[in-house]
Parts: structure tokens; sequence; C-alpha cells
């Protein structure tokens, strides 16, 4: 992609937005190696500070695309400071969620232990005004106010506690507690999707709070430099050190762990049903082997299948396609260790089983973890929208038109 910046087009207090040469919905995303804190009234320079934070970024929307979440990150911020962007037109409200009482909230709700983990998480908007200090903003003083609709408000919702869970499990993943979160949304402006609503801005260091081993005393994040009571060169270069840690940990996040779904069919007449939980698997991007094997016929064939397939892949779910009445099943569990999934031909559910072994996945997996999310979050949206037509009133008649 093009790296021919035209002159600046927006700037915030960590970063300057740019446009490209012949892409009008394409903006150039450059962090700073600014810190600020209490609204820009304390402000630092770190060197580096900036490429390590579009490192970050960059990261972290690589794996939010990778969960299938809607993002208007295209490329870039990895190998330097240059991240592509899809232009938005920006949402002027940051979205915070809580999962940890931490920060401004225990100050306005002292009936809130510092540290309770709070369930479900706490999500609160913040009109983005420097000058009144980003007030609260209760979500029907966002509809009253302009700056977004009812479905607006409950996307953002969703959205943005999706992604709080896709990182907080990244995080665990690397023994680390992420408090809270803050993000922001915009709408695109052009191109695919137009108008679309999308997770935008920089998810970096300066976004959430998080503490490793759960522990405050040892956080990585932004807030250690707002804590400081006065800033020392050694103060910036802690802060630099952490800073370059969470990218470096944040580095690992967009990747899938390897793994295999084992589908072993009871008889070359089941192979179309393996077909269907082949592509069931696809949709969380689980890969599958297969094989036709036979309890009555080839039993020996299946333990040293068995084998072979758990000496050759590290992460496994084995399925047994078959009639209701195959001893496979019962066979598999015996041999392994690992879990088993069941297709029963005659009532063959994939997409359930899809689910049961995208879940066994994502225990260690985050990208399968947020795919099954989103998967979830899309179901429940299905059920609201069909109750909402349901009982949606019949349209107004047409001026003049007869009442019967």
């Amino acid at each position: 992609m093009s790296t021919k910046k035209r002159s600046p087009v927006a700037s915030g207090k960590t970063k300057v937005l740019f446009e490209v040469e012949e892409q009008p919905d394409v903006l150039v995303v450059q962090q700073q190696d600014a810190i600020t804190a209490g609204d820009g009234v304390r402000r630092d320079v770190i060197e580096g500070k900036g490429r390590i934070a579009a490192k970050t970024t960059a990261r972290v929307f690589q794996l939010l695309n990778l969960c299938g979440l809607p993002t208007h990150y295209l490329s870039g911020g990895v190998d330097d400071n240059q991240m592509h962007v899809r232009r938005a037109h920006m949402i002027p409200l940051e979205v915070v969620v809580r999962g940890v009482a931490a920060g401004s909230l225990v100050r306005r709700r002292p009936g809130i232990q510092r540290g309770a983990l709070l369930v479900p998480r706490l999500i609160e908007f913040f009109l983005k005004d420097d000058a009144n200090h980003d007030p609260l903003i209760e979500p029907e003083a966002i509809v009253a106010g302009g700056y977004a609709t009812p479905q607006d408000v409950a996307t953002m919702s969703e959205l943005a506690r999706i992604t709080y869970e896709i990182l907080a499990h990244a995080w665990r993943r690397r023994d680390a507690l992420l408090v809270d979160l803050k993000i922001e949304f915009g709408r695109l402006v052009g191109g695919e999707g137009k108008g679309q609503l999308v997770i935008a801005d920089v998810i970096d260091n300066d976004a959430w709070r998080v503490w490793p081993q759960g522990r405050e005393d040892l956080m990585l994040d932004k807030q250690m430099y707002r804590n400081l009571k006065t800033v020392t060169p050694a103060d910036l270069e802690r802060v630099r050190a952490n800073y370059e840690q969470v990218a470096d940990i944040v580095e690992t996040f967009p990747q899938m762990r390897p793994g295999m779904v084992g589908l072993l069919v009871d008889g070359a007449e089941h192979l179309a049903a393996s077909e269907l939980a082949a592509r069931a698997l696809a949709a969380f991007g689980l890969p599958t082997i297969r094989h036709v094997v036979s309890v009555a016929r080839t039993p020996g064939y299946i333990l040293q299948l068995v084998t072979q397939l758990e000496a050759t892949f590290p992460r496994m779910v084995l399925v047994a396609v078959g009639a209701a009445n195959s001893a496979l099943p019962a066979m598999l569990d015996s041999a392994t260790a690992n879990p088993i999934g069941i297709l029963n031909v005659e009532n063959p559910h994939p997409d359930e089983l899809a689910l049961a072994c995208a879940k066994a996945f994502a225990l260690e997996d985050t990208v399968v973890f947020g795919r099954v999310l989103l998967l979830q979050a899309n179901a429940r949206s299905e059920v609201l929208g069909a109750d909402a037509k349901l009982n949606a009133p019949p349209p107004a008649p047409a001026p003049g038109a007869a009442l019967a």
C-alpha cells in the first residue's frame, strides 16, 4: 500500500492522521512519542514510544480482525510507525469495559471494593471533551444528544464487551489480568461496508490496565506514569521498558495455535456427513483430516491411526462419524486422552459439533475463543432481531388509503 502521505487531516495528543494519495478512503495513523496524563496537563516525550505504541495497536487489531470483529485496521504499524486504516467518521465517545474495579470507578462508587471482579462486565460511556475532563454519559443522554442511535449504543456495548473478553483471554494466557479497556468507534466513510460501525482509533498500552499475576504493584500500563508525583528521566525509562515489554507480549496475540480435528468415519457410506462437519469446522478456521475406518473390519487400524494422529498433532479432537449404534465413539474414548466428539449421521448437527470442538481449542487459542464469542453474539442478535420483527407495529397506511 502506498505510503505517499499528504498533509495531516487530524491530530490528537499522541497521534497524527494523514491522507494517502489516490486513496481517499485510507488514512495513515502515525503515533507520536508523547505520553500525557490529566487531559494533557502532564506531558513528556519518550523516545521510541510511537513505534512501540504502533506495534501494540497493530497486533491488537490483527487479533480482532482474525476473530472476525469489524475494525478499521488494514496493515502496517509492526515494522514502522505507519499504520494504514480505513477512513471513518469517529463517534465522540470512549467506551470503557471494566472487568475489575479500579480507577475512577472506585472513586465514584465507594461501595465497590478495589480489585473486585465485575461480573457481568461493566460498560460505561464517556463523552470526548477534554475541557470538561471527558464526562461520564448515560446511554439515554447519548441518544438524546444525537451522538448515536439506540442500536449504535447496543452494538458498541456488545463489540466492546467481546473485545475486552478476547484481550482478557489473551492476557490470561500470559498470566496477567486485564483490568479494564477503553476503545472508540467510527463509521466507515467509503468503500465496501460504507457506513458500517467499526472499532477504530488505537488500542495500545495507554488504553488498558494490565496487572501481571493479578497484582496491581506489577502494573505494566500507563497508570504507573499517572501515579508519578514527579517525573524523572529514570521514571520515563522504566515506563518505556514496560511499554516495550507489553509490545513484545502482544506480538504473540494474533497467532492461532496449531491443532487438528480428526474425523474418523465408520464406513465410506458416511463420507457425505463428514463433509458437512468439515465445512462447519472450517467456519472457525479449524483444519480437519478424514479417515474411513470400520470397527467391525479394521479395529487394529483404528488403534494404530489414533496413535499416529496423537504423535503428529499436539492439539487434537477426534470425532466419530457413524450411525447411532456405532461402537466407534466408545472405542475412541478408551483409546485416547484427547476430547471426543460424535456426529450421528442419522441426526447430524454439524454446527453444534463444530462449536463443541472450537470450545475445546478455545481454552488455549485466543483467535478461536474470539470466533466462538462472535458466533454466539451473532446468534443472540438473530433471535432478538426476529423477535423485534415479529412484534413491530404494522406500517402506517398510505395517505388516502381506505381502512377496512
